[in-house]
């Protein structure tokens, strides 16, 4: 029979919530908010409920900052959440993680922009590894725009002052309406099977601008488009957008390999300033110039230094005998010193035995002695005559009850023939002989009667 699995209440919630999270990942939800509560901490803590159900739900301080929540949404608010199914393990409450929350009333556009964004982002589409550098000096550029609008303009202006003698190569594409995200993606496609077999005609391309003026979320949606971004993020060469204003943000700009704010600044970020690059150069000849001028006055002075060390041998030599000189009165007077330091450490030593000879330290040890042996002394007759007067006291106290003290007073203490004391007129007969005790001497006497007390 198998032992069945037992698990403790942690390892449940836990179970579970990884369940949910790895299941259903990020959701959009629509509903409406109640028991909405803002701690101190910055998070919210709220219920976001329909007509027939309900769910808990929390928003922690960094996500609605980003969300831009300075005023917590109030009870019965409809809003649109973008969170993440989960639980809160150590009350089993399934809970939903809230990443984005904003009004309903933002409408289907924008929740499409959100979705759509989050998913292309964890696909990593966004990633940072992903990001190219820009070429620093591009034999080439492609322009994807509207050839009819102020953006192609601008970067034609833009890269015939900073670089004119830089190629560009326009794809002509429509930028707004319906049919634009196929007609962009078909360029997108031309474009790289040009770079994978290139035309003997078109010139090399090394980087590619995709580039619009600014306008509504309607007027740049097809930069939205994910046919379009998922067509910019396999371009083999690095990509620059310049679509909108600076404010504008649209899901291409997060895939491309830089992001500039407007269609004139992504032709400065590929280009190089004609006048800068004149600067650079001449700095560059300046620097040249300085260096080889300091670097041949380093070697003069290197020259000069070298013949100045050139010396005779007989200099030389002279040196050497001086050099030996003074290490011969450097050696005599470090001899001389560490003898000297030798001899103070052996008058120490000496003055340390004399102060330990034992017949110093027997007098140094008498002399604390003698106050101990005045104590003790003192302390000897005062314990002395302590017993002295003790063992008066007891002797006075011994003869105030010894019997000898009675026999003065007329008693004696008579005894048999045999030394015991006579303690009743039965205990002898007449004729035995008794002895007497008195407190002077000792009489004998023989019985000649014995009367019993009547």
């Amino acid at each position: 029979m198998n032992t069945p699995t037992v698990l403790t209440i942690s390892q449940l919630n836990g179970s579970v919530r990884e369940l949910l999270e790895f299941n259903y990942g990020r959701v959009w939800l629509r509903g409406e908010i109640s028991n909405m509560s803002a701690p101190s901490s910055g998070h919210l803590y709220f219920t976001l409920k329909d007509e027939q159900a309900q769910v808990r739900a929390a928003m922690f301080r960094g996500a609605r900052a980003a969300a831009k929540l300075h005023t917590p949404p109030s009870n019965g608010q409809q809003v649109l959440v973008r969170a993440k199914v989960s639980l809160y393990a150590p009350r089993g409450d399934y809970q939903l993680i809230v990443e984005h929350l904003e009004d309903a009333g933002r409408g289907a556009l924008q929740q499409a922009f959100e979705m759509l964004k989050s998913r292309l982002a964890a696909e990593g589409l966004f990633s940072a590894d992903r990001k190219r550098a820009l070429p620093a000096h591009p034999r080439g550029v492609a322009v994807l725009t509207s050839p009819s609008g102020a953006a192609v303009r601008d970067i034609v202006n833009v890269l015939k002052r900073r670089a004119p003698g830089l190629p560009v190569s326009i794809l002509p594409v429509p930028v707004q309406g319906a049919e634009a995200p196929a007609a962009i993606v078909a360029a997108l496609n031309q474009l790289r099977e040009w770079l994978s077999a290139p035309p003997a005609e078109l010139p090399a391309i090394d980087v590619l601008i995709v580039a619009r003026g600014g306008g509504s979320l309607e007027d740049l949606w097809a930069f939205n488009d994910e046919a379009v971004v998922r067509a910019i993020a396999d371009m083999p060469i690095p990509v620059v957008s310049g679509v909108g204003h600076e404010i504008d943000f649209t899901i291409a700009d997060f895939v491309v390999d830089v992001r500039a704010p407007t269609p004139s600044a992504a032709a400065e970020l590929v280009s190089q300033d004609r006048l800068q690059l004149s600067t650079d150069v001449t700095q560059l000849a300046q620097r040249q110039a300085t260096a080889m001028q300091r670097l041949l006055s380093q070697q003069r002075q290197r020259v000069h230094s070298l013949r100045a060390r050139l010396r005779s041998p007989e200099r030389l030599l002279q040196e050497q005998r001086q050099r030996l000189d003074n290490a011969e009165l450097r050696l005599t007077r470090a001899l001389r010193q560490r003898l000297q330091q030798h001899r103070q450490r052996l008058a120490g030593l000496s003055a340390r035995v004399h102060a330990q000879h034992p017949e110093r330290r027997i007098a140094v040890y008498r002399q604390a002695l003698a106050p101990w042996q005045q104590r003790l002394t003192l302390a000897a007759r005062r314990q002395l005559d302590q017993r002295r007067q003790r063992l008066q006291q007891l002797s006075q106290r011994a003869h105030s009850v010894s019997p000898l003290a009675v026999l003065g007073r007329g008693y004696a203490l008579v005894s048999d023939d045999h030394g015991e004391l006579l303690r009743s007129v039965n205990a002898t007969a007449v004729g035995n002989v008794i002895t007497a005790r008195l407190h002077d001497g000792e009489v004998s006497a023989r019985v000649l009667a014995v009367k019993e007390k009547s």
